[in-house]
Protein backbone atom coordinates (compact mmCIF):
# COMPACT_ATOMS: atom_id res chain seq x y z
CA UNK A 1 0.00 0.00 0.00
CA UNK A 2 1.28 3.44 -0.98
CA UNK A 3 0.36 6.68 0.79
CA UNK A 4 -0.69 9.91 -0.95
CA UNK A 5 -1.49 13.12 0.92
CA UNK A 6 -2.07 16.76 0.16
CA UNK A 7 -0.10 19.31 2.23
CA UNK A 8 -0.70 18.88 5.98
CA UNK A 9 -2.85 15.78 5.51
CA UNK A 10 -1.42 12.63 7.10
CA UNK A 11 -1.61 8.85 7.11
CA UNK A 12 -0.27 7.58 10.44
CA UNK A 13 0.35 3.97 11.39
CA UNK A 14 -1.42 2.92 14.61
CA UNK A 15 -1.09 -0.20 16.73
CA UNK A 16 -3.49 -2.22 14.55
CA UNK A 17 -3.98 -0.10 11.45
CA UNK A 18 -3.89 3.45 10.12
CA UNK A 19 -5.32 6.91 10.81
CA UNK A 20 -6.04 8.99 7.68
CA UNK A 21 -6.48 12.64 8.56
CA UNK A 22 -7.19 15.77 6.50
CA UNK A 23 -6.66 19.20 8.09
CA UNK A 24 -9.21 21.95 8.54
CA UNK A 25 -9.43 24.43 5.67
CA UNK A 26 -11.60 26.56 3.43
CA UNK A 27 -13.02 25.77 -0.01
CA UNK A 28 -9.99 26.98 -1.95
CA UNK A 29 -7.80 23.88 -1.60
CA UNK A 30 -8.15 20.15 -2.19
CA UNK A 31 -7.29 18.02 0.85
CA UNK A 32 -6.68 14.27 0.63
CA UNK A 33 -5.32 11.40 2.70
CA UNK A 34 -5.21 8.14 0.74
CA UNK A 35 -3.75 4.64 0.67
CA UNK A 36 -3.84 2.45 -2.45
CA UNK A 37 -2.10 -0.48 -4.09
CA UNK A 38 -2.13 0.73 -7.73
CA UNK A 39 0.09 3.81 -7.57
CA UNK A 40 2.34 4.04 -10.60
CA UNK A 41 0.57 1.26 -12.52
CA UNK A 42 -1.22 1.40 -15.84
CA UNK A 43 -4.90 0.46 -15.47
CA UNK A 44 -4.40 -2.83 -17.29
CA UNK A 45 -1.94 -3.79 -14.55
CA UNK A 46 -4.14 -2.98 -11.56
CA UNK A 47 -3.71 -5.90 -9.15
CA UNK A 48 -7.18 -7.35 -8.52
CA UNK A 49 -9.50 -9.56 -10.58
CA UNK A 50 -11.63 -10.37 -7.50
CA UNK A 51 -11.16 -9.80 -3.79
CA UNK A 52 -12.58 -10.10 -0.28
CA UNK A 53 -11.74 -7.01 1.78
CA UNK A 54 -12.21 -6.96 5.57
CA UNK A 55 -11.44 -4.22 8.08
CA UNK A 56 -12.74 -2.28 11.07
CA UNK A 57 -13.34 1.43 10.70
CA UNK A 58 -14.68 4.57 12.31
CA UNK A 59 -14.79 8.26 11.33
CA UNK A 60 -14.58 11.61 13.08
CA UNK A 61 -18.05 12.65 11.91
CA UNK A 62 -21.19 11.25 10.34
CA UNK A 63 -21.24 14.19 7.87
CA UNK A 64 -17.70 14.63 6.56
CA UNK A 65 -17.67 17.34 3.85
CA UNK A 66 -16.52 15.57 0.69
CA UNK A 67 -16.10 11.82 0.29
CA UNK A 68 -14.44 8.92 2.09
CA UNK A 69 -14.50 5.16 1.97
CA UNK A 70 -12.75 1.91 1.14
CA UNK A 71 -13.05 -0.57 -1.69
CA UNK A 72 -11.94 -1.04 -5.29
CA UNK A 73 -12.06 1.04 -8.46
CA UNK A 74 -10.37 1.67 -11.79
CA UNK A 75 -9.41 5.30 -10.96
CA UNK A 76 -11.68 6.43 -13.83
CA UNK A 77 -11.15 10.18 -13.74
CA UNK A 78 -7.36 10.27 -13.94
CA UNK A 79 -7.16 13.86 -15.16
CA UNK A 80 -4.93 15.05 -12.33
CA UNK A 81 -1.25 14.30 -12.12
CA UNK A 82 -2.04 13.65 -8.49
CA UNK A 83 0.13 13.92 -5.42
CA UNK A 84 3.52 12.29 -5.15
CA UNK A 85 4.04 11.95 -8.89
CA UNK A 86 1.06 9.75 -9.67
CA UNK A 87 1.05 8.79 -13.34
CA UNK A 88 -1.33 10.51 -15.76
CA UNK A 89 -4.30 8.43 -16.95
CA UNK A 90 -6.94 9.28 -19.50
CA UNK A 91 -10.49 9.37 -18.07
CA UNK A 92 -12.64 6.25 -18.44
CA UNK A 93 -16.09 5.07 -17.45
CA UNK A 94 -16.28 3.94 -13.81
CA UNK A 95 -15.83 0.42 -12.53
CA UNK A 96 -16.02 0.38 -8.74
CA UNK A 97 -17.28 -1.54 -5.72
CA UNK A 98 -16.94 -0.03 -2.26
CA UNK A 99 -18.29 1.31 0.99
CA UNK A 100 -18.71 4.97 0.05
CA UNK A 101 -19.39 8.01 2.21
CA UNK A 102 -20.54 11.16 0.38
CA UNK A 103 -21.78 14.45 1.81
CA UNK A 104 -25.05 15.97 0.64
CA UNK A 105 -23.34 18.12 -2.01
CA UNK A 106 -22.60 14.93 -3.95
CA UNK A 107 -24.95 13.19 -6.37
CA UNK A 108 -23.11 10.12 -7.60
CA UNK A 109 -25.73 8.19 -9.51
CA UNK A 110 -26.82 8.16 -13.15
CA UNK A 111 -30.19 6.60 -12.28
CA UNK A 112 -32.54 6.68 -9.32
CA UNK A 113 -30.18 4.93 -6.90
CA UNK A 114 -29.09 6.51 -3.58
CA UNK A 115 -26.56 9.19 -4.48
CA UNK A 116 -25.11 10.40 -1.16
CA UNK A 117 -24.85 9.35 2.46
CA UNK A 118 -23.10 6.14 3.53
CA UNK A 119 -23.57 3.65 0.72
CA UNK A 120 -22.85 0.15 -0.46
CA UNK A 121 -22.24 0.96 -4.12
CA UNK A 122 -21.06 -0.63 -7.36
CA UNK A 123 -20.59 0.50 -10.97
CA UNK A 124 -19.91 -1.62 -14.06
CA UNK A 125 -18.95 -0.03 -17.37
CA UNK A 126 -17.48 -1.15 -20.68
CA UNK A 127 -14.11 0.19 -21.74
CA UNK A 128 -15.80 1.92 -24.65
CA UNK A 129 -19.34 2.22 -26.00
CA UNK A 130 -20.50 3.88 -29.27
CA UNK A 131 -23.01 5.98 -27.33
CA UNK A 132 -20.14 7.81 -25.66
CA UNK A 133 -19.66 9.86 -28.81
CA UNK A 134 -23.17 11.40 -28.83
CA UNK A 135 -22.99 11.72 -25.05
CA UNK A 136 -19.87 13.83 -25.33
CA UNK A 137 -21.37 15.95 -28.09
CA UNK A 138 -24.60 16.66 -26.22
CA UNK A 139 -23.03 17.41 -22.81
CA UNK A 140 -22.49 21.17 -23.41
CA UNK A 141 -26.04 21.58 -24.74
CA UNK A 142 -28.19 19.04 -22.90
CA UNK A 143 -26.76 17.56 -19.68
CA UNK A 144 -30.07 15.76 -19.09
CA UNK A 145 -29.74 13.92 -22.40
CA UNK A 146 -26.12 13.08 -21.63
CA UNK A 147 -27.13 11.72 -18.22
CA UNK A 148 -29.79 9.54 -19.86
CA UNK A 149 -27.25 8.15 -22.31
CA UNK A 150 -24.78 7.46 -19.51
CA UNK A 151 -27.44 5.65 -17.49
CA UNK A 152 -27.96 3.29 -20.42
CA UNK A 153 -24.22 2.51 -20.57
CA UNK A 154 -23.24 2.35 -16.90
CA UNK A 155 -24.81 -0.38 -14.75
CA UNK A 156 -25.01 0.66 -11.12
CA UNK A 157 -26.44 -0.47 -7.83
CA UNK A 158 -26.37 0.99 -4.34
CA UNK A 159 -28.05 0.90 -0.97
CA UNK A 160 -28.07 3.47 1.82
CA UNK A 161 -26.69 1.98 5.02
CA UNK A 162 -28.06 2.99 8.40
CA UNK A 163 -24.75 2.74 10.24
CA UNK A 164 -23.29 5.10 12.86
CA UNK A 165 -19.94 5.44 11.14
CA UNK A 166 -18.41 7.31 14.09
CA UNK A 167 -18.42 4.05 16.06
CA UNK A 168 -16.21 1.04 15.38
CA UNK A 169 -17.81 -1.47 13.01
CA UNK A 170 -16.50 -4.45 11.11
CA UNK A 171 -16.89 -4.22 7.34
CA UNK A 172 -16.44 -6.88 4.68
CA UNK A 173 -16.74 -6.58 0.91
CA UNK A 174 -16.87 -9.64 -1.32
CA UNK A 175 -16.25 -9.00 -5.01
CA UNK A 176 -16.31 -11.74 -7.64
CA UNK A 177 -17.03 -11.72 -11.40
CA UNK A 178 -20.71 -12.52 -10.83
CA UNK A 179 -21.69 -10.61 -7.67
CA UNK A 180 -20.76 -8.22 -4.92
CA UNK A 181 -21.83 -8.43 -1.28
CA UNK A 182 -21.39 -6.03 1.62
CA UNK A 183 -21.35 -7.00 5.31
CA UNK A 184 -21.44 -4.88 8.47
CA UNK A 185 -20.67 -6.59 11.77
CA UNK A 186 -20.97 -9.96 9.98
CA UNK A 187 -24.50 -9.23 8.73
CA UNK A 188 -24.99 -9.10 4.97
CA UNK A 189 -26.51 -5.67 4.38
CA UNK A 190 -26.57 -5.66 0.56
CA UNK A 191 -25.90 -7.93 -2.40
CA UNK A 192 -25.87 -7.09 -6.09
CA UNK A 193 -25.26 -8.76 -9.47
CA UNK A 194 -23.66 -5.51 -10.64
CA UNK A 195 -20.03 -6.54 -10.45
CA UNK A 196 -17.41 -4.17 -11.86
CA UNK A 197 -15.12 -5.19 -14.68
CA UNK A 198 -11.54 -5.92 -13.58
CA UNK A 199 -8.77 -5.18 -13.07
CA UNK A 200 -9.27 -2.86 -10.11
CA UNK A 201 -7.11 -1.32 -7.41
CA UNK A 202 -7.70 -1.08 -3.67
CA UNK A 203 -8.27 2.43 -2.32
CA UNK A 204 -8.87 3.81 1.19
CA UNK A 205 -9.32 7.59 1.40
CA UNK A 206 -10.82 10.74 2.88
CA UNK A 207 -11.04 14.06 1.01
CA UNK A 208 -13.02 17.31 0.78
CA UNK A 209 -14.11 16.93 -2.85
CA UNK A 210 -17.66 16.70 -4.19
CA UNK A 211 -19.22 15.93 -7.56
CA UNK A 212 -22.84 15.97 -8.66
CA UNK A 213 -24.72 15.13 -11.87
CA UNK A 214 -28.33 15.50 -10.82
CA UNK A 215 -31.49 14.14 -12.53
CA UNK A 216 -32.31 17.74 -13.48
CA UNK A 217 -29.10 17.87 -15.49
CA UNK A 218 -27.16 20.10 -13.11
CA UNK A 219 -23.42 19.39 -13.06
CA UNK A 220 -21.28 20.68 -10.21
CA UNK A 221 -17.99 19.76 -8.61
CA UNK A 222 -15.38 21.32 -6.37
CA UNK A 223 -13.97 21.27 -2.86
CA UNK A 224 -15.60 22.08 0.44
CA UNK A 225 -14.72 23.92 3.61
CA UNK A 226 -14.15 21.49 6.47
CA UNK A 227 -12.82 21.17 9.95
CA UNK A 228 -10.21 18.52 10.69
CA UNK A 229 -11.67 15.13 9.79
CA UNK A 230 -10.31 11.59 9.94
CA UNK A 231 -10.91 7.96 9.00
CA UNK A 232 -9.36 5.27 11.19
CA UNK A 233 -9.04 1.66 10.10
CA UNK A 234 -7.65 -1.47 11.68
CA UNK A 235 -7.39 -5.23 11.07
CA UNK A 236 -7.13 -4.79 7.30
CA UNK A 237 -7.24 -8.18 5.53
CA UNK A 238 -7.28 -9.05 1.82
CA UNK A 239 -8.19 -12.48 0.47
CA UNK A 240 -7.91 -13.45 -3.19
CA UNK A 241 -10.01 -16.48 -4.24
Amino acid sequence: MKVHTSPNATVTETKNGYLLKMPAGDSSNYRLAQMDDYHGLARRKFPHQSLTLSLRARTSSSAIPGTWGFGLWNDPFGMSLGFGGSRFRLPMLPNAVWFFGASNENHLSFSDKPAHGFLAQSFRSPKFHPSLIPAGLTLPFSPKTTRKIMSSIIAEDSSALGVDVTQWHSYKLEWSPSRAAWYVDEDRVFESPVSPNPPLGLVIWIDNQYAAFTPEGKISFGVLESREEWLEIENLELQNP
